[in-house]
């Protein structure tokens, strides 16, 4: 049966926001640099049918298990982010932008030979231009997954919570997700993932399995009604705790292991940018978990940070007193 997801008292909003300033939250996945070039264009090149555009300003913020690490931040957590780089100079731009905001960055390892993942976004007058991706998605070498792993596992034993953010980047197989997992679940820990396709079902028993409609759509091989039934078989198929599907302007969805099936209030706020909002609910559905408030609070919280998220532009946070503001 469905119900819409219950909104939280001020006292209890105040008390869960507040409780999320002390956690410590560990994220594990594919760490990514978000790069922009910001410019003007007015004219088109003689060259070809394109714009020319005057770059003004360059910005670099951390994308993917970074930017989640980032978000953690931003709403009064601590953070620490396990994961990769390679060894070229984006690698160093991203560490020092972790380290400046207090991010632990004793688990990322650099990898020989590897390029660090790298979205670079030429945007115009506002509007984006073009995105060129510079990655490479093959798995990484046994040796360097091994001391991942044990640098995850020691990580953990600090953590309140566990983040897993896979993006196909190469970190994630089958087995060190499990591991993770299990490693989690036995400290008494929540665990969160996001998920892709090619590991989509190794995570069997989290707390938390947060997949956007499409991706959930692909894994099953079969479109979604967005019905009751289909969403609860969904969860079932997964066999995770909770699923929490994001269904972009409508929403989302939280199906529990009790059949109940609640969605998210609309709020009207103008869509600037959804880039990173799904970075957004994950850093803030775990830091709400790791202050002990129910999966349907954690859901409700960050549905607010994903309204702020996407009126602002490009890969972004999300601070308290933005979410509060929403609920004035």
């Amino acid at each position: 049966m469905t119900h819409t997801l219950p909104s939280l008292s001020r006292e209890r909003l105040t008390a869960v926001l507040g409780a999320m300033q002390d956690v410590h939250v560990l994220v594990v996945g594919d760490m990514m640099l978000d790069r922009y070039l910001l410019g003007e264009a007015d004219r088109i090149s003689p060259e070809a049918p394109v714009p020319v555009v005057r770059i003004e300003r360059e910005e670099d913020v951390p994308g993917g298990a970074a930017n989640v690490a980032a978000n953690v931040v931003a709403l009064g957590g601590q953070a620490a982010v396990v994961g990769i780089v390679g060894d070229d100079p984006a690698a160093q731009v991203l560490v020092d932008t972790l380290r400046a905001l207090e991010i632990s960055t004793s688990g990322v390892l650099a990898v020989p030979g590897r390029p660090t993942t790298t979205k670079t976004r030429l945007v115009a007058r506002g509007q984006q231009v073009v995105r060129i991706d510079r990655e490479v998605t093959n798995p990484i070498p046994p040796e360097v997954r091994e001391r991942l792993t044990a640098a995850a596992r020691e990580a953990i034993a600090w953590a309140d919570v566990l983040l897993l953010e896979d993006y196909d980047k190469g970190v994630f197989d089958a087995v060190l997700a499990r591991t993770l997992v299990e490693a989690a679940l036995a400290e008494g820990i929540p665990v969160v993932v996001d998920p892709k396709h090619r590991h989509f079902f190794a995570y069997h028993g989290v707390t938390v399995f947060k997949p956007n409609r499409r991706e959930l759509e692909a894994a099953l091989g079969a479109p979604l009604s967005g019905d009751d039934p289909d969403l609860i078989a969904a969860r079932e198929r997964l066999d995770v705790d909770n699923l929490l599907l994001t269904l972009g302007a409508d929403g989302m969805a939280l199906v529990g292991a009790d059949g109940t099936v609640l969605r998210t209030p609309s709020i009207a706020r103008e869509v600037f940018d959804v880039s990173g909002a799904g970075d957004t609910v994950t850093a803030w559905v775990g830091a709400a978990l790791a202050a002990e408030a129910t999966v349907a609070e954690a859901a409700w919280v960050a549905n607010l940070a994903a309204a702020v998220e996407v009126g602002k532009r490009g890969t972004a946070t999300v601070a308290v007193d933005e979410v509060v503001g929403l609920v004035d």
